[in-house]
């Protein structure tokens, strides 16, 4: 295989070393056959170069980062390529194939990975031409000076039930098309892909134990198989997107805190009755569960990457755990651990692709505030703490990180109200157009700021706005509704209720 290029050499650069050979070999004897020698590298340089050298941890080469986008106020892509390598990135993946993105990337040395969006996949996999006009538009303007490794076809796809009939079995006809267009233009080495939730398994994210973890039944011929027979063959990856955190909030504490964020002394062990393999932490047990679900297929040998994991830095006054504090132990330790490529207990010295989500915390995602909050940097980009994604750097050097303060679950009261950002320069359409929703929901969401009613005054779009947002979130909480409006609201235990207005409030 070819050797990982340093993050400095370009195409530029070793065509200046190749002059430099060709003219100190001019007098040799031997001219002939080395200037062959050196044609015949030169080709070989020149297809490692079009498509990306191999993928590694360790050795200088950090973890991959989740570059999202879903943002009104971050830094430019140039600016982005910058931050990425000063937390010590070795690779990063994008949601899409964005112009801009991938010229910005050119020249890192950073392995790239771009992404089909769910909705055209139909259209691919119907047709070879359709998949070749994208591999032309998207990949080749770029290559080789940014180095493109994956194209992952899909994010999630099997989690949107909602394209079932559409998508799901189309997934390894886009993935063969796309296949025959990169050899038809003999791009070799950009493997294909899509990247997975755990709930592809029929125990969701938390298979105990992890031997007798199985795909779920509607995809597991269907879909799976056909998807491992072609990974197995072009020698690709499995893509899990594998979060620790969710499976210990969920826990109600039967999962240690330290066994989830990978701390290495702690204490906390789990053995799998079916192999008698121990287990120091939860990651092992999820990518050890998604290796016996293959197996279980007769695809054990198919590698599996990570496509996303991480821990929220931030999030809802009901999200436990979700603080600065835990997302650096969190990735400082993955950091750590996958520089010494220690791989699984069931993989023992398996090398991994791993994408820490993400680059920055991205304010424009919908649903509960830990979607808002993963980001290694603020959109001001400024770091959220210091992490070393290379896992140079010892533990003990980082410096104090501030005290976790929910790791508890908290059990007050919490209202949702207008945020204090949208009140500052408060947008009257937006806000009226979350009060109309607000209002149609449910039953009697809105009666108290009718006229008369008590919550009528004062009778402003703000102070309107913040009762509608909490009366429809404390009806509609239990069944997944959030406190985001757009953007637009936020949680507090500040109780907003004044004089004869009541605003109704949920222990957390």
């Amino acid at each position: 295989s070819t050797p990982a290029r340093s993050p400095t050499s370009t195409p530029h650069d070793r065509a200046q070393q190749s002059r430099a050979m060709v003219a100190s070999m001019a007098a040799s004897p031997l001219r002939p056959l080395l200037l062959l020698l050196l044609a015949a590298l030169a080709c070989h340089a020149a297809d490692a170069s079009r498509s990306g050298s191999p993928f590694r941890h360790g050795r200088g080469r950090g973890l991959g980062v989740n570059y999202g986008r879903v943002a009104d106020d971050i830094p430019a892509p140039r600016r982005s390529a910058q931050l990425l390598r000063a937390a010590g990135a070795g690779s990063v993946k994008i949601y899409d194939a964005n112009p801009a993105v991938l010229r910005a990337l050119a020249g890192t040395g950073m392995a790239v990975s771009i992404m089909v969006p769910n909705q055209i996949i139909p259209d691919l996999a119907a047709s070879y031409a359709a998949a070749d006009r994208w591999v032309a538009a998207n990949l080749l303007p770029y290559l080789p000076r940014t180095r493109v490794k994956f194209l992952l076809v899909g994010n999630e796809v099997l989690s949107d039930g909602s394209i079932a009939a559409s998508t799901w079995t189309r997934i390894v006809p886009a993935m063969e098309n796309l296949h025959r267009s990169l050899r038809a233009r003999r791009v070799s080495r950009v493997k294909l892909g899509t990247t997975l939730a755990m709930d592809a398994l029929v125990t969701g994210a938390f298979p105990r134990p992890p031997s007798a973890a199985a795909f779920r039944p509607d995809i597991a011929e269907s879909v799976l198989r056909p998807l491992l027979r072609f990974l197995e063959g072009t020698n690709s990856y499995y893509f899990v997107d594998a979060y620790t955190y969710f499976v210990w909030a969920g826990s109600n504490g039967t999962v240690p805190l330290d066994y989830a964020l990978l701390q290495p002394a702690t204490r906390a062990r789990y053995v799998d009755p079916g192999t008698g393999l121990a287990y120091t932490n939860l990651l092992d047990e999820m990518l050890d569960a998604v290796g016996a679900a293959m197996s279980k297929l007769g695809h054990g040998g198919v590698r599996i990457a990570i496509a996303e994991t991480g821990w929220p830095n931030g999030g809802d006054y009901d999200q436990v755990g979700a603080n600065v504090r835990n997302a650096a132990v969190y990735n400082r330790n993955l950091a750590a651990r996958m520089a010494r490529n220690p791989g699984t207990p069931a993989r023992p010295g398996a090398r991994m692709p791993v994408f820490v989500f993400s680059l920055y915390n991205e304010d424009l995602k919908p649903g509960p505030g830990t979607e808002r909050h993963w980001g290694l940097y603020y959109a001001n980009g400024t770091a959220v703490y210091p992490v070393d994604l290379t896992g140079r750097r010892p533990l003990w050097a980082y410096p104090p990180l501030p005290a976790a303060d929910n790791d508890t679950p908290y059990k007050g009261p919490i209202w949702c109200v207008l945020a204090a950002h949208a009140g500052r320069k408060l947008n009257e359409t937006a806000v009226g157009d979350a009060l109309t929703y607000a209002c149609g929901q449910g039953n009697g969401t809105c009666g108290a700021i009718q006229p008369g009613g008590e919550c009528f005054q004062p009778n402003t779009g703000a102070a309107h706005a913040s009762y509608a947002f909490n009366s429809y979130w404390q009806q509609f909480r239990k069944t997944g509704a959030t406190c985001y409006f757009n953007n637009l609201a936020e949680q507090t235990i500040k109780d907003p209720s004044h004089g004869s207005c009541k605003f109704s409030s949920s222990l957390g």
